[in-house]
């Protein structure tokens, strides 16, 4: 048999509606004597001026990984989320591209270096751009109308529709570790780092390196 977290929740607080006995209060995680009330998903307030555009939404081209020019971004962060590095990476070949964000991240330094970084890829790299809903992508719609690629945001909760830029993230944190002031590292060490897994041979691309798989799919454009 298995209970669910609700039925537990209302076990507890039962015996005292709308609050614990204070005996108990010590022992739980957060030492609140009352339950916090959340906010049903649909009447939450947006965080965005400009209206994000659902995933759902996204071209079913997208789906697979055939075409290239579909793109998955993140931030890794660095200690006390005071630094980051922006994460993007191409869907169809996996290859991996490196934001500098030197000062902050702010919604307008992230949109610049998203900017400055796709602008002048080559336009079948160009599709659309799918990230998380986090508030440093407000700035989504400038973003779009610069580098003329779409932007699409993932459900909340669900970074599994990210799945090649968790999996990528997971392998910089063999460069970028937890806790670390993510500032200090130059332009040039990204290009590296990015170069360095670019190069490496995936078991997903049947040994093909992202850079190979790239190549091969422009060809056919």
């Amino acid at each position: 048999m298995r209970v669910a977290t609700e039925t537990i929740y209302q076990a507890i607080y039962t015996p005292h509606p709308g609050a614990l006995q204070r005996k108990i209060t010590p022992v739980t995680r957060y030492g609140r004597t009352r339950r916090k009330p959340r906010r049903h998903a649909a009447r939450r307030t947006t965080r965005f001026v400009d209206p994000m555009v659902s995933i759902a939404f996204r071209p079913s081209e997208a789906d697979g990984r055939t075409v290239p020019g579909h793109w998955e971004g993140d931030l890794i962060v660095g200690n006390l989320n005071k630094s980051a590095i922006g994460t993007l990476v191409e869907r169809a070949s996996r290859y991996v591209m490196l934001v500098h964000l030197e000062k902050d991240r702010t919604a307008e330094t992230v949109r610049d270096g998203l900017v400055h970084t796709m602008q002048d890829l080559p336009a079948p790299l160009r599709r659309t751009l799918t990230w998380d809903q986090g508030a440093e992508m407000s700035e989504h719609k400038s973003f779009t109308t610069a580098t003329n690629i779409d932007v699409y945001f993932c459900d909340p909760a669900s970074p599994w529709r990210r799945g090649s830029n968790e999996n990528t993230n997971g392998l910089l944190r063999q460069y970028f570790p937890k806790g670390t002031d993510l500032s200090r590292h130059s332009v040039d060490v990204l290009k590296f780092v990015a170069d360095e897994l670019n190069t490496r041979p995936r078991k997903g691309l049947n040994w093909d390196t992202p850079a190979e798989r790239l190549d091969s799919l422009l060809e056919l454009q």
